[in-house]
């Protein structure tokens, strides 16, 4: 059965969310419970399905070895009035490379996602913006040179 999160849980995934490696007896503090009561709803959180797992953030210039490469062609509208793309495109972190070509394709994006779930994500995004007429999206299978 679920159950509804109180304001305390609230806080106390607020906490976690934006630190995940606090300490109970410092998240306690900050949520006004004892350190035992804070591990006790955390337990109770995880066991409850609130809580699905914890994840790292990998800071500037270090990136996870296991990435899933595609390349994303995109055809824009408009070649020459399509800088708000470019401006959105430079706020996804998963995109590495960003050139403009010519020929039939007016962009070639390498996308660096941790799943193909991401990397479809981050597809949907791209399509859905206003000024992106289509989409051709390419798995790398392997790097030989």
């Amino acid at each position: 059965m679920k159950r509804i999160l109180d304001p305390l849980d609230e806080r106390i995934l607020a906490e976690l969310t934006a630190n995940a490696r606090i300490a109970h007896a410092e998240l306690g503090a900050k949520v006004n419970l004892s350190r035992n009561a804070v591990r006790q709803r955390i337990e109770r959180l995880e066991r409850d399905g609130a809580i699905q797992g914890y994840t790292v953030r990998v800071g500037e210039g270090r990136r996870p070895t296991s990435l899933i490469t595609s390349v994303i062609f995109v055809y824009r509208y408009d070649r020459m009035r399509g800088d708000e793309v470019l401006a959105t495109l430079r706020s996804i972190p998963e995109i590495t490379h960003c050139e403009v070509l010519s020929g039939e394709f007016d962009l070639m994006l390498r996308v660096e996602a941790a799943s193909p779930e991401r990397v479809h994500l981050v597809w949907k995004e791209i399509a859905a913006m206003p000024g992106v007429e289509n989409t051709v999206t390419s798995f790398v299978l392997a790097v030989v040179i």
